[in-house]
């Protein structure tokens, strides 16, 4: 603690006990005596007012009861940047006093100091603070740089700090510490209050190496991000997490080698605003986790065609939103490179009783996905899930049009709007049978027995067998069957089949863990046994 106070106290944050505020009052508190500091908490619960004592308004506070007074001597103001660094790796003044003091030398009565070691101890703390290259003092009370070019002097290698849960009170004091490493790639600001510049001209420092950017909870807007982001041009992952940013500004010549955007724990207006960073040419993942969206649209082309906006997004999360719509599925299958989505904990995950069967939907829908909530897709599965939602939808297909030979396949637009993929899957597999379609109910666990034919198309001198299995027995149990049957090893086994529906064509049966009805295996059909 101390009870000096700094001459620019106000806005000043402090510390006391665990709890953090910012001074918005420095002065007397009539009827009594002394310098009284008005904070407001961060913690409102902490507070008693709104900043108010026997009717004087001595300062506002966002919050009824996030208000207080204190005397300064209750205040941790902080310390500067170096000496934090020193406290957090053991190289500060007390250690090295308790070192001087063991390396004295006792004649008799006499202690005989050592000449020249307290400079040997000074050389030994430089040389490992010139070995810092990763530094994190969070939560240390760093509230200012200290002298002035001294952190560059003493700490030239730093390449990546942590100043997350610090007093910095302002851009300025940030830049004050940043500026000063020259080789800075990554920062990590998170959970300081940080009062941003209002214009351009409070802006003289450039991070020109700096890579990596955490402003999580900072309280920083999107008009802020763009107007420090000339400071960054070098910059390709921001992550913006809990800040109340609401509306986004389309970024012009700044931002643009961004590779990571992390959006999460921010209430967006609506999914429209996200056309407002969709050119942002390098942008590889998007974080857009518990945003509140429930839509999303690129206008810039229709159905089954692909959009120019966001043209490298690899990696989306929407999780915890209001998706509640198909379509927000639908429009994410025009992205040209998305391969990992991540949309749990919205209303559509369900839409259906089995959540595998939106798992399969997600996957027949979005054609180029490879990964879906952390999970990856195997080409076995991609396969199911297109062939049965070919099937599922069929009857749709053709009552909205549809039909085998090409010249009069003519589905109207509603159908297109609902399943723009629809199309494609019928080239791939093959249009759906008009008896093909009767009774279906895909994704359902049926009591139903299937007459299969066992085929060895590799072992000639094994004749066929005819077997009857459920369609809910999984491929690995189909397996451990073939191998009582065949007198072969299970684990050596590779299954497929072939149907009399889609002549010249066999697909796979990879994953052990399916059953046999997630592949849309019929009466009649053909497994094919290879070892």
């Amino acid at each position: 603690m101390t009870s000096s106070v700094p001459s620019d106290v106000l806005g000043q944050r402090i510390l006391c006990d665990t709890e953090y505020a910012t001074v918005r009052y420095a002065g007397s508190v009539p009827p009594t005596t002394g310098l009284w500091l008005g904070v407001e908490w961060d913690n409102p619960q902490r507070g008693k007012h709104n900043g108010s004592h026997e009717g004087v308004q001595y300062f506002k506070c966002s919050h009824p009861t996030g208000g207080s007074f204190i005397r300064p001597n209750k205040g941790n103001f902080g310390v500067d940047f170096l000496t934090a660094v020193k406290n957090r790796y053991g190289l500060n003044v007390e250690q090295d006093v308790e070192c001087e003091k063991e390396n004295a030398l006792v004649f008799g009565k006499k202690t005989v100091e050592l000449v020249g070691f307290d400079s040997i101890i000074e050389q030994q703390r430089q040389v490992q603070l010139n070995k810092l290259v990763d530094i994190s003092v969070r939560e240390c009370a760093v509230s200012h740089a200290g002298q002035k070019e001294e952190i560059s002097r003493t700490c030239p290698n730093i390449r990546s700090i942590n100043l997350s849960k610090n007093l910095l009170p302002s851009w300025e004091k940030v830049t004050d510490i940043a500026c000063q490493v020259q080789n800075l790639e990554s920062l990590d600001l998170s959970e300081n209050k940080i009062k941003f510049p209002s214009d351009s001209a409070s802006i003289t420092c450039t991070l020109s190496k700096l890579r990596v950017l955490a402003l999580n909870r900072t309280g920083v807007t999107w008009a802020e991000v763009l107007l420090c982001a000339p400071g960054w041009p070098a910059l390709e992952e921001l992550y913006l997490a809990s800040n109340d940013i609401t509306v986004l500004e389309r970024p012009i010549n700044v931002l643009q080698p961004l590779k990571l955007l992390d959006l999460s724990n921010n209430q967006l207006i609506d999914g429209s605003q996200l056309q407002l960073i969709a050119y942002l040419p390098r942008l590889e993942q998007l974080i857009l986790s518990n945003t509140g969206i429930s839509s999303i649209h690129f206008p810039d082309v229709g159905f089954g065609c692909k959009t120019k906006m966001f043209p490298l997004l690899q990696r989306l999360a929407v999780d915890d939103n209001k998706i509640l719509q198909w379509s927000f599925i639908n429009e994410l299958d025009k992205l040209q490179c998305l391969q990992s989505l991540h949309c749990q904990n919205n209303p559509l995950m369900g839409t259906e009783k089995n959540p595998e069967t939106v798992r399969q939907l997600i996957i027949a829908k979005i054609g180029q996905l490879k990964f879906l909530n952390k999970s990856e897709i195997f080409p076995d599965e991609r396969k199911g899930a297109e062939l049965d939602y070919r099937k599922v939808f069929g009857n749709d297909w053709i009552m909205a049009g549809g039909n085998q030979n090409p010249d009069k396949n003519r589905p109207n637009e509603e159908f297109l709007a609902a399943h723009p993929r629809y199309q494609l899957l019928c080239l791939k597999y093959g249009a759906p049978e008009e008896g093909e379609l009767k009774g279906q109910q895909p994704f359902i666990l049926k009591n139903q027995l299937l007459t299969l034919t066992i085929k060895c198309p590799d072992k000639p001198d094994q004749k066929p067998i005819e077997k009857k299995l459920p369609d809910s027995m999984t491929i690995q149990k189909v397996k451990g069957l073939l191998y009582r049957l065949l007198k072969i090893p299970g684990s050596e086994l590779k299954l497929s089949y072939e149907s009399s529906k889609m002549e010249g064509k066999e697909i796979e049966l990879e994953n052990d863990l399916k059953p046999l009805q997630f592949y849309s295996i019929e009466n009649g059909d053909s497994v094919l046994v290879r070892w």
